[in-house]
């Protein structure tokens, strides 16, 4: 058995944190779905850039809407809405079988909206519309402004990936926002089945304290992170709260480990993977690490709803001098603003694209 389907095995969802045209037209993200367990996919603005400043795959396609008078953000979510419905076709028989637990995709709003409530309200509830797909979740960032958007989107029966989340702080945040949402649809006499994730973001952390913790804690941070948020997970998942409105037919919103893939050449390429087995989750996977697990991966113990050393961990990174609470709002402004710069990125991508096949044309 692959350890791919034995971590699938395990209760955990496999999704890759990939999208790229070639991925479709060649059959490759079929592959994995029908080989490597795959179960869902996401998509960031950073993956959007790369893929279509690096592939041609997308010039015909740019150079047909910029003669229709499409340009800069509308032509691309044009472009992206093409990749993600076909994706989302590729595992709605998943999300059928699953009765909508698993087979899932996502798509962000623009990330310049993060901190603009209502706009990120309105672009949430347009984007779904336009994809018409059940199986889609829109992608909010868990900002201050982006938690009211969140719970107005649940209320309204949008599918919402809740993202750029760093700590169990956090990423309770988005729960509340999520279960408010959906108190309110009860209360309503509305259908309480809307899905969501919350996706908690775990390498960047390893990446921020590399160079200002003893070796021995290298690499140790970002578990430790999951780890807490896993247990304030748990914690919530059987609080009265929360089984009063899954008693009403409400389906629970899911942790989703982020940002999986190892960032430190001298650690296991796996190390994340091994290391946040855990039931009822998602682990979103670069496609590099996907294909490390596939090919030379182990699987370590399955995280427990205590925690595990968690706090211990913690309590050694404070007393190296690491301000976890800071740090984790320091995180999640350099994420949304990393996101931002790709966005004009992308923008420019777009732009000189339209440019050099208009003048080749």
């Amino acid at each position: 058995m692959k350890v791919t389907e034995t971590l699938h095995g395990e209760g955990q969802s496999l999704w890759l944190d990939n999208i790229t045209r070639d991925l479709l037209q060649s059959g490759t993200l079929k592959r994995y779905i029908s080989d490597l367990s795959v179960t869902g996919l996401t998509s960031n603005p950073t993956i959007f850039d790369h893929a279509i400043k690096n592939s041609s795959s997308y010039d015909a396609a740019i150079r047909k809407k910029a003669k229709e008078g499409k340009s800069g953000e509308d032509l691309f979510f044009e472009l992206a809405i093409e990749d993600v419905t076909r994706a989302a076709d590729l595992f709605r028989p998943i999300w059928d079988r699953t009765h909508g637990v698993d087979g899932w995709v996502s798509l962000e709003v623009s990330p310049v909206l993060a901190h603009d409530t209502a706009s990120t309200l309105a672009a949430a509830k347009a984007l779904h519309a336009r994809a018409g797909r059940p199986n889609l979740f829109i992608k909010i960032p868990g900002t201050k402004e982006g938690l009211p958007a969140i719970e107005e989107a649940i209320f309204a029966g949008i599918p919402i990936n809740v993202t750029l989340l760093f700590s169990h702080q956090q990423y309770l945040a988005a729960a509340e926002a999520f279960v408010r949402g959906i108190e309110r649809r009860v209360d309503a006499g509305m259908d309480p089945e809307v899905g969501s994730v919350a996706s908690v973001f775990i390498s960047r952390w390893d990446t921020a304290v590399k160079d200002k913790v003893p070796a021995a804690l290298r690499n140790e941070l970002g578990i430790a992170i999951a780890k807490k948020t896993y247990k304030a997970y748990r914690t919530l998942l059987g609080s009265p709260r929360w089984q009063r409105v899954f008693n009403e037919g409400a389906r629970p919103q899911r942790l989703l480990w982020a940002s999986t893939g190892t960032k430190d050449p001298g650690a296991s390429d796996v190390l994340y993977v091994k290391s946040l087995a855990a039931p009822f989750t998602v682990n979103t996977m670069p496609e590099g690490t996907l294909k490390a697990l596939a090919d030379h991966g182990s699987l370590g113990g399955v995280l427990t709803a205590d925690g595990g050393d968690s706090e211990e961990v913690l309590a050694r990174f404070a007393a190296a001098g690491v301000d976890v609470d800071a740090l984790a709002t320091r995180l999640q402004d350099e994420g949304a603003k990393s996101f931002v710069g790709s966005w004009t990125e992308l923008m420019d991508v777009i732009a000189s694209k339209t440019a050099a096949l208009d003048r080749a044309s």
